[in-house]
């Protein structure tokens, strides 16, 4: 190669040839650091960054047990190529609004109730009609997963549902004793979807709006009690404005879902998909699942010995005048199914089949 050089003031000399090379070097390495090296390959890896909303508090279990640690594993087994990063306590879309939400795209992945928008989801209503008995999360969590597997309704393909999971039974908080049928007449109960419905056939006057707005909501006496699972006592602080606690496991049952953008989800490819769906079982199998019972036990024992909540267990009678009023609900499920072309029959006998073999079997 011909040398070429120049003098330039006060007689330095710069070799435009080696400052070439040195600009080509500089620039090829900088060009190779921009990328994320595998740690299997050295290979360059193009992350995926995705962002998941939900409404739960930040330091709620559902954070710290379940999304945390299932980010963390998705990481790690796709090498990287995946972080997904977790937006608390409805800083990127409000708890009504999250499964929409991921559907157009403004979070990839979302994490709430299906009842929080009322007629969006009627197939899967079936998992909180009262009447039907689960004597666990784990129960009704497996019950449910199980039968979303296997009839795979229309409602929920505009996205590509990574797991579900559910609260189990809940119970009836209020500020006032419920000991009878005649004590919530008119009462004004924090609901949603078809427990409000629930309610307004026990003569109660149901109020529509999500966990995260019912403490306000209490504290100002907008409503007068909430229907729901017993780790709201705690866990959203709900102890601090309710005293007494009916049981009515006969009435409560709410269905989460963890669901991902489908376009998303479609431009992962078949391995990274597999990866992540192998994470999903393992963290429904030891996490989800379950996760309702530890708070619900906890949070009911906290309420009482530290809030002083009155338990109060309804006697058979009572608990039957309930019941006899609520069961209507299935009838009308089946038939809202049949106009919908869809076997609503089938369906309930197939949701209670599996709620008694896993409530004996778990």
């Amino acid at each position: 190669m011909k040398v070429v050089s120049r003098k330039v003031g006060r007689g330095w000399r710069i070799n435009i040839a080696w400052a070439l090379i040195m600009v080509l070097f500089l620039s090829c390495g900088a060009l190779a650091g921009c990328g994320q090296k595998s740690a299997s390959s050295g290979a360059d890896v193009k992350v995926v960054e995705l962002k998941l909303a939900h409404f739960w508090p930040a330091t709620h279990p559902v954070e710290t047990q379940l999304i945390q640690p299932w980010a963390k594993e998705i990481n790690q087994v796709t090498n990287g190529k995946v972080k997904i990063t977790s937006y608390p306590g409805e800083t990127l879309l409000k708890a009504n609004d999250i499964y929409d939400g991921v559907v157009k795209g403004v979070a990839d992945i979302g994490v709430s109730c299906f009842s929080y928008t009322r007629g969006r989801f009627p197939v899967l209503e079936v998992f909180e009609l009262p009447g039907i008995t689960y004597e666990s999360s784990r129960v009704s969590s497996k019950v449910a997963w199980e039968t979303i597997q296997s009839i795979n309704p229309k409602e929920v393909q505009d996205t590509n549902l990574l797991m579900v999971f559910t609260t189990g039974p809940g119970d009836l908080y209020t500020k006032a004793p419920v000991t009878k049928l005649e004590d919530i007449k008119g009462m004004e109960i924090r609901a949603t979807g078809l427990s409000a419905k629930t309610l307004a056939a026990l003569g109660a006057s149901p109020v529509g709006m999500a966990q995260s707005e019912a403490y306000e909501a209490l504290s100002k006496g907008v409503v007068k009690g909430n229907l729901g699972p017993d780790e709201v006592l705690q866990g959203w602080k709900q102890a601090e404005v309710t005293s007494h606690l009916t049981k009515t496991p006969f009435l409560y049952n709410t269905l989460f879902f963890v669901t991902i953008n489908k376009a998303k989800w479609d431009a992962l490819g078949a391995d990274t998909q597999q990866a992540i769906l192998n994470v999903n079982q393992k963290y429904f199998d030891q996490v989800a699942a379950g996760l309702w019972d530890q708070q619900n036990e906890a949070a009911l024992k906290w309420a009482v010995e530290q809030k002083g909540m009155q338990v109060i267990e309804l006697n058979p009678v009572e608990s039957q005048r309930w019941i006899e009023l609520v069961n209507p609900i299935q009838r009308e499920y089946v038939n809202s199914m049949n106009a919908m072309q869809i076997d609503g029959q089938q369906i309930l006998d197939g949701v209670k089949a599996l709620a008694a073999k896993y409530n004996a079997e778990l």
